[in-house]
């Protein structure tokens, strides 16, 4: 696993950071005051979780005029669905030999 993805995993261990990047996907582009609005955190708060969401390569910042809106970058959880379509194989796989075993013995 890549330093980006450790950080992408890191990311999205927090309910809140999974929930504010849940937000930018369906709602496109937000500023910070409109997601911190969706939660009981404060604006700093809120900043802060951003923050290792960007680290995380998974949001980018575009000011327009006086204000910064925040875009998720959904292609950052490739990573992760690549890691995870490995385990998917593998057990797909123990499945499948576990019931030509049962098959086979019964």
């Amino acid at each position: 696993m890549s330093e980006i993805g450790n950080r992408i995993f890191k990311a999205i261990a927090d309910p809140t950071r999974r929930e504010i990047f849940h937000l930018l996907v369906i709602g496109s582009a937000l500023s910070i005051s409109q997601i911190s609005n969706s939660f009981d955190i404060s604006r700093q708060g809120v900043t802060k979780h951003i923050k290792v969401l960007e680290e995380a390569n998974m949001v980018e910042f575009k000011t327009q005029g006086r204000e910064k809106f925040i875009f998720a970058k959904p292609e950052a959880l490739k990573e992760v669905k690549d890691w995870l379509a490995f385990y998917d194989k593998f057990w797909d796989d123990k499945l499948d030999s576990l019931g030509r075993y049962l098959d086979e013995t019964t």
